[in-house]
């Protein structure tokens, strides 16, 4: 339905001051400090499949035959891809009739404001939704789980088996894990931690415990063992769209982690009903988010 003069009565008047509320300040977009992103030209629909590799070698003894190793496939994480879109319509003579401007371009930019706004939200749930057995991935639990199935058998783990708040110790105790993560044959992994990601309520102690010169919070003179060895790269990322106040998790640069896939870049359409004269614009866009690989980030709910 089309808004009219009388969703814009104010406008129509000699003597307004100002019209606003409409555009702000955005944030960055913080997302993409924590989500891969990748495209994909012609699909409507992609899988990334989990292939184990093969365990430590055997020994051969002197004639004997060489043993043969087997493996499979282990999962498959299936991205079916999302339309995302939005759009208004204004009256003919709204349009003509407003004194200040015209009323479609103010409102494109709140609908680019909605659409990016949209986008954050979804990508920032993909972390957000990382405890919940409503959201499982590929390997059939949820991104941060301690049951993780493996090929070699049993389960491994990117979370505590009690969870942490955001602690000196508790950072040390997760790199620690990611220092030591193994593939599903058993073999180590290189994990270099890249990004603390957290929400706004822990951005102030995230900057003592990484930055500070001598460890926060201790009256010992010893130093930040943390901003000394450089252990986590990129510092940290504060995104508003994060919802638990205590949950903090750290990306990885494991392959095929957390991805924003894009299937159809945002697509901007303003057109007239020659019949009403209205006139209507539309954003669209096409993408999906998740994870293929868990070890793409480790994370703890807090307490």
């Amino acid at each position: 339905m089309a808004m009219n003069r009388a969703q814009f009565k104010k406008q129509l008047q000699a003597g307004l001051n100002a019209v606003f509320g409409l555009e702000y300040r955005r944030h960055p977009e913080r997302w993409r400090l924590y989500m891969d992103v990748e495209t994909e030209n012609q699909k409507s629909y992609v899988e990334d499949v989990m292939m184990a590799g093969f365990g430590a070698a055997a020994t051969k003894a002197e004639g004997a035959g060489v043993t043969y190793a087997t493996t499979s496939e282990t999962y498959t994480a299936r991205y079916i891809f999302e339309t995302v879109a939005l759009a208004f319509a204004i009256t003919e003579e709204a349009e003509e009739d407003n004194l200040y401007g015209s009323i479609g371009a103010r409102l494109s930019k709140a609908l680019a404001r909605s659409m990016q706004h949209t986008k954050a939200v979804k990508n920032a749930d993909v972390i957000n939704n990382g405890y919940s057995a409503s959201y499982l991935g590929g390997d059939g639990v949820c991104l941060f789980s301690a049951s993780h199935p493996v090929k070699m058998g049993g389960n491994q783990s990117n979370t505590f088996a009690t969870q942490a708040d955001l602690m000196e110790s508790s950072i040390e105790d997760m790199l620690i894990n990611i220092s030591t993560a193994l593939d599903d044959q058993g073999i180590p992994v290189a994990l270099t931690a890249l990004r603390l990601c957290i929400p706004p309520q822990l951005k102030f102690p995230a900057h003592r415990i990484l930055r500070s010169e001598l460890q926060a919070d201790s009256a010992e003179n010893n130093i930040n063992a943390l901003r000394d060895m450089g252990a986590i790269s990129g510092g940290y990322v504060v995104d508003e769209r994060f919802t638990d106040p205590d949950s903090w998790s750290i990306k990885t640069d494991c392959p095929d982690g957390l991805k924003h896939i894009v299937r159809k870049t945002v697509t901007k359409k303003v057109e007239g009903d020659w019949e009403t004269g209205n006139m209507r614009y539309k954003s669209r866009e096409r993408y999906i988010q998740g994870w293929s690989n868990w070890r793409g980030a480790y994370g703890s709910s807090g307490i």
